[in-house]
């Protein structure tokens, strides 16, 4: 899939057409990463070399001692940040003149992705640091991010990417903006869509198994805040 992203006709037609270069970023900002970190390819190359293996360990460990949601917030701003800047106009129009930056915007997108999914499938021997049901949040929040970016730049009454030049080529500017943006629905939808139902039916499936578990635990945060819930037992009672 990476020497797809590099050799033609993606990397030529790209210069000419917005729906070939937004095949090439779906593919690199969303599918490789997920790939790369389903796979698992860290106890592979720590077989091979058990230096990188012994970091990895490491790396792991630390990961479960320091769980929380807001770690996991972090990448999710990032590879959102990134996803806008990789789509504005002069990005864009930067990609299709100078074909070298295709190298930039591969590299920077898989290693966010690689690090945005880290925090939403486990991949031994890295482990999810966000717990149900957040990580469905997350996956829902970049969703969301990437199907409004889409759809301000697909549905736009002018041209938002001006170096595309292939007028009388088959496909209007605009045209090409909305294929554009009908990839990045389907392909982002692909990707989250088994995240977001996965985690929120694996959630649910646990809840079920102790139904009274989690009212139990609220209950005892509010005793130990000194917070008030619910009547408390009469005094008469003995």
């Amino acid at each position: 899939m990476l020497v797809a992203i590099f050799v033609p006709p993606l990397l030529t037609e790209g210069r000419r057409y917005e729906y070939v270069e937004t095949v090439q970023f779906a593919l690199a900002s969303l599918v490789l990463p997920a790939l790369i970190v389903v796979g698992s390819p860290w106890q592979w190359v720590g077989r091979r070399w058990p230096a990188l293996g012994s970091r990895f360990a490491r790396a792991a460990e630390s990961r479960r001692h320091h769980p929380g949601l807001g770690r996991g917030l972090v990448p999710v701003a990032v590879e959102a940040g990134l996803v806008i800047a990789w789509r504005t106009p002069a990005l864009m129009d930067a990609l299709a003149r100078h074909r070298w930056l295709v190298v930039v915007e591969v590299v920077s997108v898989v290693a966010v992705g690689v690090w945005l999914w880290l925090e939403l499938v486990a991949s031994r021997p890295f482990a999810p640091r966000v717990g149900r049901p957040w990580r469905g949040v997350l996956a829902a929040i970049i969703m969301w991010t990437i199907w409004v970016v889409s759809f301000i730049v697909g549905f736009s009454h002018v041209p938002w990417y001006l170096a595309f030049h292939h007028a009388g080529q088959g496909i209007s500017l605009q045209a090409d903006q909305q294929v554009s943006t009908g990839i990045m629905w389907v392909v982002s939808l692909g990707m989250f869509l088994p995240v977001i139902f996965g985690d929120m039916m694996a959630w649910l499936k646990n809840s079920d198994d102790d139904p009274d578990g989690e009212l139990r635990r609220m209950v005892r945060a509010e005793r130990r805040s000194g917070g008030w819930i619910g009547p408390g037992p009469s005094k008469h009672w003995r």
